[in-house]
């Protein structure tokens, strides 16, 4: 029962397959042993350059992606104080503290030495558009407290505060 399962590459007549033509996209190039020049070598480092840079800027804008998601999510939760709506309401809002406390390791992996990773000086263009963006997803979640009545934005939020006038002596006599 067991050599039913066993296969033997041995008796596999290889002839028939030899003539078969090669797979559509296939190339029969083989690769060359010898070192590659260096102006294709300049030409992938200033390509992986650009590729980094790319992946950087797509990093940049990723908080904005997401805002229609969000917004849809704020849309559905509805305009009252539950507890559904809260928990996306914090998310919202604490998720671009998270972000930009974290921007520099964010952006680690495509600085262009490992030496000024930290450094503000580096990408600076990326790093103030993910800012930007995070302050949008910020000001969307300060735009539903606002809707839903937990900012204090009218005259009445601050009445406690307020000091009483004196009243005006009035004599019925």
């Amino acid at each position: 029962m067991a050599n039913c399962f066993n296969l033997e590459y041995t008796s596999i007549d290889h002839s028939k397959w030899r003539n078969l033509p090669p797979p559509p996209g296939f190339s029969s190039f083989a690769p060359s042993s010898r070192a590659p020049a260096k102006a294709p070598a300049a030409a992938t480092s200033s390509s992986y350059a650009s590729l980094k840079d790319k992946r950087a800027w797509d990093l940049a804008i990723s908080p904005a992606k997401s805002l229609p998601m969000q917004a849809f999510m704020l849309y559905m939760s509805g305009g009252g104080v539950q507890i559904f709506s809260m928990g996306i309401v914090f998310m919202l809002l604490l998720s671009p503290f998270k972000n930009i406390a974290g921007m520099n390791a964010a952006f680690a992996p495509f600085a262009p030495t490992p030496a000024s990773v930290k450094s503000l000086k580096v990408l600076p263009l990326q790093k103030i558009a993910y800012i930007a963006c995070n302050l949008l997803t910020l000001a969307v979640g300060l735009w539903k407290c606002r809707s839903m009545g937990l900012l204090p934005t009218g005259t009445g939020d601050w009445l406690a505060f307020e000091s009483r006038a004196m009243a005006p002596e009035l004599s019925l006599l």
